[in-house]
C-alpha cells in the first residue's frame, strides 16, 4: 500500500521576526503505511511560511499553511512511490 495522508493540522504558527507580512509555522501531517502487513503511521512537522495580507483572517492564514504543507507532503508520496511498471 503507498504512504497515504490520513490527517494534517496546523501545529503553531508565529510572526516571522523581522519579515513583517510573513507568517511562519509548522503543520503536523501523519502518514499511514501497511508494511509486511501491518499498518504503520509516522507523524511529521513540516516547517512552511506564508506572506499574509491585510484581507486576510487567521483561518485564511492557516489554509495557506496546511496548502502548502499538503503539497510538500505530495511531493514526498511521490518520490517514495514504487516505480511503476512500463507496459
Amino acid at each position: 500500500m503507498p504512504i497515504e495522508l490520513i490527517d494534517i493540522a496546523v501545529a503553531e504558527r508565529h510572526a516571522h521576526p523581522s519579515l513583517s507580512d510573513r507568517i511562519t509555522g509548522k503543520v503536523r501531517a501523519v502518514l499511514s503505511e501497511t508494511i509486511d502487513g501491518r499498518d504503520q503511521q509516522h507523524e511529521i512537522l513540516v516547517p512552511v511560511w506564508t506572506d499574509r495580507n491585510a484581507a486576510m483572517t487567521d483561518e485564511d492564514v492557516d489554509l495557506a499553511l496546511l496548502v502548502k504543507a499538503a503539497d510538500i507532503v505530495g511531493r514526498l508520496k511521490q518520490r517514495l512511490a514504487p516505480p511503476q511498471d512500463e507496459a
